[in-house]
């Protein structure tokens, strides 16, 4: 019987002051900084940023994004994962590269590519504002920004789960007559409920919290294509600080509850 690894109380301390001093000089301390500038002047200058229809609008904009780019990237991610995983095919290897180059590439870049491709001289940009559908410096192509930039999340949590599981019930299944919907309802999603659960947090965490890509896509236009983190540094340029602390705040409140979010779900699977 191998002897279990002992490491000194002293050296524990230790180890456990280091990683709270870090935490807290990189994460927790700068939180604390801007909650506590936010309500430095009193709830006043928070209420009426919070009331201005300019930062509604953007916070508005920050949700209705995040709903629509989250439940795709769900679906699309547990799709990829099982095509990846259960299936072989030519290409496989090239598709699964491509799925990591969100990680890879900087978030500025993919706005650049789908300003290329979707803008008024762009490949597709004419073709869609031919029929009326304005893509770049519009809602459509913020969603696709924030898609591109938090499309590995899901796939990247389900895929590993996927090759641990195996597929042995879910072959039993379809030998017992059980149709693909229902294997898959009944067998394969139980089975990666947590990983599907966590990657749609970490997804909605990234859509939420997006700047690069979003700022070269949106334009930037106060009021209509203005997301809550493109607020934050419209009010810091014009030296509104206490505007661009309480939007910031907002979006710190917003990333707590994902958290939280995760957290609850984390403790509640075991039990399921």
């Amino acid at each position: 019987m191998a002897a279990r690894s002992y490491t000194p109380r002293p050296a524990r301390l230790a180890l456990r002051s280091l990683v709270l001093g870090y935490l807290g000089l990189l994460l927790i301390a700068p939180i604390a900084l801007i909650v506590w500038r936010t309500f430095a002047e009193g709830l006043g200058p928070v209420v009426d940023t919070l009331s201005d229809e300019n930062t509604l609008a953007a916070l508005r904009l920050t949700v209705l994004v995040t709903a629509i780019a989250v439940p795709l990237n769900a679906i699309f991610g547990i799709a990829a994962a099982l095509l990846l995983v259960r299936h072989r095919f030519p290409g496989k290897r090239a598709i699964d590269a491509l799925i990591d180059m969100p990680f890879a590439l900087s978030p500025v870049v993919v706005g650049l590519m789908l300003l290329f491709v979707f803008g008024r001289n762009g490949w597709f940009g004419g073709f869609f504002l031919d029929r009326g559908i304005q893509v770049a410096f519009a809602l459509p192509g913020i969603v696709l920004a924030t898609i591109v930039v938090s499309l590995p999340f899901v796939v990247r949590e389900v895929a590993p789960l996927l090759r641990e599981l195996g597929d042995e019930q879910e072959q039993a299944a379809r030998t017992l007559g059980s149709s693909p919907f229902t294997t898959f309802r009944r067998i394969t999603l139980p089975g990666i409920r947590s990983a599907a659960i966590y990657g749609t947090v970490l997804t909605t965490a990234r859509c939420l919290g997006e700047f690069g890509a979003v700022s070269v896509i949106s334009g930037k236009l106060v009021g209509q294509t203005e997301t809550l983190t493109l607020r934050v540094e419209e009010r810091f340029q014009s030296f509104d600080t206490q505007g661009a602390y309480t939007c910031a705040s907002v979006l710190a409140l917003l990333a707590v509850l994902v958290v939280v979010a995760l957290r609850l779900l984390a403790v509640r699977e075991p039990r399921r």
